[in-house]
């Protein structure tokens, strides 16, 4: 892969972006003791409203609650246990947002803070409802600032890093680019600090990239690279290109440049066409209600064909669902390929594994014969990000 910028890349598609998706993490926010760094946050801001300025609309994601609830609280370090953590983020919370008012504020802009969940994003009717409130601060000049709901998520249902929240909100809001802003400049083939690493400028496909992202990120920080990347990866199989580039020259990055004109950061290009909201729900954010296994045939069938799943090629399955329930879709060898919304329940399907549709319509009647899954409601799945001397 080349590891060569493209002339434009970057520059060109956040110029013309019309709504941007801005995430920005906690050690670039915050002192390395605990804290808002007042600074830092005013650069961001000011940065922003210049961007607004300009005529596009941005989102903005936040990390920074229970950095910031650290210190007030007397503590040193970010703390391990869920509750302690829960405690500095309510503290925090109010002090992010605050700043966030006051900064935007002072250039007459009006800030709209929404917190989410895991849970909020995997039912249809709430992804829905979070859609329509972010467009409608959007559409009222107000500036979003998201951030996962700390105070009460659970170890079960969280985002894990607010980089894949960043990725999801981008596809929720449908934005032209996703800007990721963290405290190193680029991607770098291994960790910058390591002998021989040099900075990757340019992506054209993330599943195709193999880089060493087994050392993690700062001690404020809960993410490292393999969140980012993940987080480019879930963007870009949407349509949606990313840039990832240093929060300490965030005007330079939020312009794909710097003040010679050269391009900044690492730049993720689009892998997949934008895909219906409904997919793009079903691929990244739906809960799976159970898991059908396919012959090699069915496999061949989906990812090549384009074909929907017919019973003939299901060789069994597992959990408990009804019709419409999300549901993965897994090879004979254990990975899942894709996953779709299932047409019957899973009491209907032990008379119907294995079978033709002929077979389905003789033996239970006609209206057994359909997919087990319509391809309009199938998305494929792309494979994590694979990298060197560690987990992606």
């Amino acid at each position: 892969m080349s590891a060569e910028p493209t002339t434009t890349g970057a520059r060109e598609a956040l110029r013309e972006a019309s709504r941007i998706v801005v995430k920005v993490g906690s050690s670039s926010l915050t002192t390395a003791e605990g804290g808002l760094d007042p600074a830092r946050l005013e650069a961001l801001v000011e940065t922003l409203v210049d961007v607004r300025a300009s005529g596009k609309q941005v989102v903005l994601i936040s990390s920074g609650a229970i950095a910031a609830g650290l210190a007030p609280l007397g503590m040193s370090s970010r703390p391990r246990g869920l509750a302690e953590q829960q405690a500095a983020a309510s503290v925090g919370q109010g002090l992010l947002v605050r700043a966030y008012t006051e900064a935007f504020g002072r250039h007459g802009l009006q800030v709209g803070q929404v917190l989410l969940t895991v849970d909020d994003l995997t039912r249809q009717s709430t992804y829905k409802n979070a859609g329509r409130t972010l467009t409608a601060l959007l559409r009222m000049q107000a500036v979003p600032v998201v951030n996962e709901n700390d105070t009460v998520a659970t170890h079960e249902i969280r985002f894990g890093d607010n980089d894949r929240l960043a990725a999801l909100v981008a596809q929720l809001v449908r934005a032209d680019a996703l800007v990721l802003l963290t405290d190193v400049d680029a991607l770098y083939t291994a960790h910058p600090s390591e002998p021989g690493s040099r900075a990757i400028r340019h992506v054209p496909d993330v599943e195709a990239l193999e880089v060493d992202t087994s050392r993690t990120g700062s001690a404020i920080g809960t993410g490292g690279m393999v969140t980012k990347l993940e987080a480019a990866q879930i963007a870009t199989s949407a349509g949606i290109p990313v840039l990832l580039t240093s929060a300490t020259h965030v005007r330079e990055g939020l312009y794909g440049h710097d003040i010679d004109g050269e391009p900044v950061g690492t730049w993720f290009e689009p892998i997949d066409k934008r895909r219906p909201r409904r997919l793009l729900w079903l691929a990244h954010i739906s809960n799976t209600r159970g898991r059908l296994f396919i012959d090699a045939g069915a496999v061949r069938a989906l990812t090549l064909g384009g074909a929907s799943l017919l019973a003939v090629g299901v060789t069994g399955f597992e959990g408990d669902f009804v019709a419409g329930d999300p549901v993965d879709i897994v090879a004979p060898n254990g990975v899942a390929v894709a996953r779709g919304l299932v047409g019957f329940s899973s009491d209907d399907l032990p008379a119907m594994v294995g079978r033709s549709s002929q077979q389905l319509a003789d033996s239970l009647g006609t209206e057994y014969e359909r997919a087990l899954v319509h391809r309009d409601v199938l998305v494929l799945l792309h494979q994590p990000v694979g990298s060197r001397n560690g987990s992606a």
